[in-house]
């Protein structure tokens, strides 16, 4: 297909998904963004949100909880912390994480609070999008 990328997606446990994709819509750390193909070079922390890949009308989505995203003129490439497809995300994943992500925040230096305060944050929004 014309006008396309390549997309990767792993995590620790495997690869996820390697194929061509028009569009990622991805989660990154300071707020959402879109690649495409010819996109400038760019380096992204990710947040926990939905990576969305799409290839023309057909679409996958993804759940993630961090890691960080290479953009280049061709390619995406995902390293995740934690990856499933959304479809495999359950509410009981979901509050085990956040319940992890709480329990660092009490333990949590002045230094490393606002971090910690705003993974729980975004983990109980992308439980609320589930």
């Amino acid at each position: 297909m014309a006008n396309t990328m390549q997309f990767d997606l792993v995590s620790p446990e495997r690869a996820l998904a390697s194929q061509e994709a028009t569009a990622v819509q991805i989660p990154g750390i300071t707020g959402d963004l879109t690649a495409m193909p010819n996109h400038a070079p760019f380096l992204t922390t990710l947040r926990p949100g939905v990576l969305e890949v799409h290839n023309g009308s057909a679409s996958e989505a993804f759940v993630v909880t961090g890691g960080f995203a290479e953009i280049s003129e061709t390619s995406v490439s995902v390293l995740a912390e934690q990856a499933v497809p959304k479809a495999d995300a359950s509410a009981e994943m979901l509050a085990q994480l956040t319940a992890d992500a709480e329990a660092l925040l009490e333990a949590a230096g002045d230094e490393n609070r606002a971090a910690a305060a705003q993974r729980v944050n975004d983990l109980k929004v992308l439980a609320a999008q589930l």
